[in-house]
């Protein structure tokens, strides 16, 4: 098969656990651009200006018909000038129920609006983590989300390490999310809420069919449950091998390489360059 886009995932995929794309990675993503013309799309929970650092290790800061798809699938935008194509957001009352919900149980609160990061009961661990990740964000102490009725939202999602505990509470949050919210699960910490319908895998397929590309011709790598719906829609699916097993149940191919030593390196060298490794 002739591949022609490779979408992964960035965090404990793409990126090393220092938060950095890698020499390995980046080398053969180049060299994959360069020589074969295959478009390389990070596909990230994350939102599309919060990814710049990593976009520029690979080569792809402020390209024109190169993309981005952030915030699990809410939105796409082309590199240059982070141009937002499509925007699938989360509505603002259906946001407000969640987030009252994450406040009774005092858990930590990520709202990302179109560019911006707001978070309540921030605890050490995930300061640490969002420090060494450079993430811009404002600390909020006030319980009014109303400051957001009229600016975009992107979604919400509750932070905890214990994931168990945060998938406990999805029988009562059925009341707020049956019918209207997508619930998905990343990084082995975080409980993230999309608009129904909204996943990595819906704007893949998007992605694929503006540029023309058949989907049989895509390969999605990733590591988490919130990879699931674009692992299903690509051409190929590829896990980590640092993946949750549920995930690499699911896919064609895991990587021998984790996270630390080149998963896209991997995937590039025996799918794109018919490498027998």
């Amino acid at each position: 098969m002739n591949y022609r886009l490779i979408a992964t995932d960035l965090d404990e995929t793409l990126l090393n656990d220092a938060h950095l794309v890698g020499e390995e990675n980046a080398k053969w993503i180049k060299k994959a651009r360069k020589e074969k013309d295959v478009r390389i799309v990070a596909a990230t929970g994350r939102g599309y200006k919060q990814i710049l650092p990593e976009l520029t290790q690979m080569g792809l800061i402020d390209e024109p018909h190169e993309y981005v798809i952030s915030y699990n699938g809410a939105c796409l935008s082309e590199n240059k000038d982070s141009k937002v194509m499509e925007w699938h957001g989360l509505d603002f009352d259906k946001m407000k129920e969640l987030f009252e919900f994450g406040m009774k149980k005092k858990i930590c609160i990520h709202l990302y609006g179109d560019d911006e990061l707001y978070i309540w009961n921030l605890n050490e661990d995930e300061k640490n983590r969002l420090h060494d990740q450079n993430m811009v964000y404002t600390l909020c102490e006030s319980d009014d989300v109303d400051f957001m009725k009229e600016k975009r939202i992107a979604k919400i999602l509750f932070e905890d390490t214990n994931v168990p505990y945060m998938m406990s509470f999805e029988e009562e949050l059925k009341p707020i999310t049956d019918g209207c919210v997508a619930v998905s699960y990343s990084s082995n910490r975080y409980m993230e809420f999309n608009t129904l319908g909204v996943d990595k895998g819906a704007a893949l397929k998007k992605l694929a069919e503006k540029l023309s590309i058949p989907i049989e011709e895509t390969i999605a790598i990733g590591d988490n449950y919130n990879d699931l719906a674009m692992l299903e829609a690509a051409g190929l699916s590829v896990s980590a091998g640092n993946a949750v097993e549920d995930v690499k149940k699911v896919t064609k191919y895991t990587t021998r390489a984790n996270n630390n030593e080149g998963v896209v390196a991997e995937v590039i060298r025996k799918f794109i360059y018919d490498e027998d490794i």
